[in-house]
């Protein structure tokens, strides 16, 4: 049986330390790693909005796992509360808020941003979020609403594709040529609405215009009748650590004039929070 299907398991042994001619990848070494972790991490990744419900066999195929070691998976989560199970079928408990929670209420960079969100979105009356980069989308970490609800999508812990968001692409603008070039060739870019930039070359043009302009305006890329302008926020030593944007209703503001009016409030924010990340 292979090293990841005991939940206990951890790699025998290591490659040498050194090959000549060969670079090192980074990252830890094998045998740091606790694979059953990693493995149990990713049953709990594999439910999401359009799989809330898999059975054994789907979680196995999802997660690279032989079906004896997803049902393992399933059933010690299912022991520990963050699974249930009803007719073969399993889906998520609330319990799994908890890991969150934890984060929302550790972090340092949402519990700074939040209040100037705040701010930005009652002084401007208008939604604001926002985001940071988790492989191919962006996961929101703070949110208000002002009580324009624009989009179910502004919420802390939703995830929205990167490469048609504002928030994504202000990112992806941060990245190095070469990494934007690969994460590019690993997206499936699907058109979500009429509008979504659906080609690496035009995707590559609008990053390289937010890397420019220091935003990035998307117009009802992600959903009909919703626009987005975003601005990276940056640490006092100049690292890109999220980006932070203000939504509309495209029925309500034309994007021209909201990036006249929304802009200036946008980068005012980020020249008050690059001073406390």
């Amino acid at each position: 049986m292979k090293s990841f299907d005991r939940l206990d398991a951890e790699p025998a042994s290591d490659p040498p330390l050194s090959a000549p001619g060969r670079e090192q990848p980074p990252g830890p070494l094998k045998r740091d790693l606790i694979a059953g972790l990693e493995k149990g991490l990713s049953v709990i990744a594999a439910f999401d909005q359009d799989r809330p419900r898999l059975t054994m066999s789907e979680v196995a195929a999802l997660c690279g796992l032989t079906r004896a070691a997803a049902r393992r998976y399933l059933i010690t989560l299912e022991h520990l509360g963050f699974v249930t199970s009803d007719r073969k079928m399993y889906a998520l408990t609330p319990r799994v808020l908890r890991l969150g929670q934890s984060y929302m209420h550790s972090a340092r960079l949402p519990r700074i941003v939040q209040p100037e969100l705040h701010k930005l979105a009652y002084g401007m009356k208008e939604a604001s979020s926002a985001g940071v980069l988790d492989e191919g989308d962006v996961i929101c970490i703070a949110a208000t609403t002002a009580g324009r609800v624009v989009s179910s999508t502004l919420q802390a812990g939703t995830r929205v594709p990167a490469y048609c968001t504002a928030n994504g692409r202000v990112l992806l603008s941060a990245l190095p040529q070469a990494e934007v070039d690969a994460w590019i060739a690993r997206q499936k870019l699907a058109p979500l609405t009429p509008n979504t930039v659906t080609t690496g070359e035009r995707l590559r043009i609008e990053i390289a215009r937010a890397r420019a302009q220091g935003y990035a305006a998307v117009d009802q890329e992600l959903e009909l009748g919703l626009r987005t302008i975003s601005v990276p926020l940056k640490s006092y030593r100049g690292e890109v650590l999220a980006a932070m944007n203000i939504s509309v209703h495209a029925a309500r503001m034309p994007l021209d004039q909201m990036v006249e009016r929304c802009l200036p409030a946008l980068i005012k924010i980020q020249v008050e929070l690059a001073a406390l990340l």
